[in-house]
């Protein structure tokens, strides 16, 4: 049976073997466990914007939904890691140094490791997608004699979207990756299939698109696009000598990301209200980079994605839209 359609403002997450969704009255996650059923959990949550009005300010309110995704993606994907079975070290052979570090810390060792890897991962990706484009435009700059200087914006932020393009194809590649990417298709059919007033059935979600315009593949292209527009008006104004230092003009630059972020939020927003021009060539990349980001989910992973979306949906689909 076929209902009215609307725009919803439910988005979510792919976890390890399940998938988190947000909605306007709290969360829930879905994960498939080891003996094959699916455990779900719906969670109230407060958000910022919740407490204080600052925090529901246009810009401000992108800055701080980014924030708090961060934070509630890494809970939820830790649980997830606990409730797939994946966590289980007794079926893992461990080195000496491994065993030792578990003998001491216990239950703390999983939470220990994975803190640390996401510290080095943050690392990594503070090198690779602020530090190298700078380094490189650097060198292509002094190859050149400076002849590029006027477009050091824009070549960085260019040079920024080819290096993602290339980690996310290598990343794909990774077995692991290509099923959580399973499982994000599923996220974004299922809500294809509320949004487009179906009934939430595994036959109704396969129909469904896998891409979707609110989707944070979609959201890093945009704040890609406007640190190009932003940081090559910026480079018009600072001094040459200034940003062949990489680290003053990385340190000039940081203070941006928070305006980008905010502002790219917003216009996430927009996208999800809207199916405009301006709308659809500003979604096109991340739509297309949602092709490597997504993939077309098995039946058993929809199913997963089902049960997440109608924990969280109410029985008035116009309390779901975006507001």
């Amino acid at each position: 049976m076929s209902k009215k359609t609307h725009k919803t403002s439910v988005g979510g997450q792919a976890l390890i073997e399940g998938v988190m969704m947000q909605g306007p009255k709290g969360m829930a996650t879905a994960v498939r466990t080891p003996d094959g059923s699916i455990l779900t959990e719906y969670h109230q949550v407060t958000r910022l914007r919740d407490k204080s009005k600052f925090f529901s300010i246009p810009i401000i309110r992108g800055i701080v939904a980014f924030i708090e995704s961060l934070v509630t993606g890494y809970k939820t994907l830790m649980y997830s890691a606990e409730v797939s079975g994946m966590e289980d070290l007794e079926d893992v052979e461990m080195t000496r140094f491994e065993k030792w570090l578990t003998d001491k810390l216990g239950d703390k060792f999983m939470d220990i490791l994975m803190g640390i890897a996401t510290v080095l991962g943050f690392a990594l990706a503070f090198v690779i997608f602020f530090w190298l484009p700078i380094f490189v435009f650097n060198r292509l700059n002094a190859w050149t004699d400076g002849a590029i200087t006027p477009w050091q914006g824009t070549i960085e932020g260019v040079l920024k979207i080819l290096i993602f393009v290339v980690y996310m194809l290598c990343v794909s590649q990774m077995k692991d990756i290509k099923r959580l990417f399973k499982y994000h298709g599923a996220e974004h059919k299922s809500i294809a299939c509320y949004e487009a007033g179906m009934d939430l059935t595994v036959e109704n979600v396969k129909k469904c698109s896998r891409f979707h315009p609110r989707c944070g593949t979609s959201f890093i292209f945009v704040m890609l696009i406007l640190s190009i527009v932003i940081v090559t008006l910026l480079s018009l104004f600072i001094p040459d000598e200034l940003k062949k230092n990489t680290v003053l003009w990385l340190i000039i630059k940081l203070p941006l990301v928070p305006i980008i972020m905010g502002i790219g939020y917003e216009f996430i927003r927009y996208a999800g209200r809207h199916d405009n021009l301006l709308v659809k060539i500003l979604s096109a990349p991340g739509l297309w980079m949602q092709r490597i980001t997504t993939k077309e989910p098995d039946d058993d992973i929809i199913e997963v994605g089902i049960a997440s979306l109608q924990a969280v949906i109410t029985d008035n689909p116009e309390d779901d839209e975006i507001k």
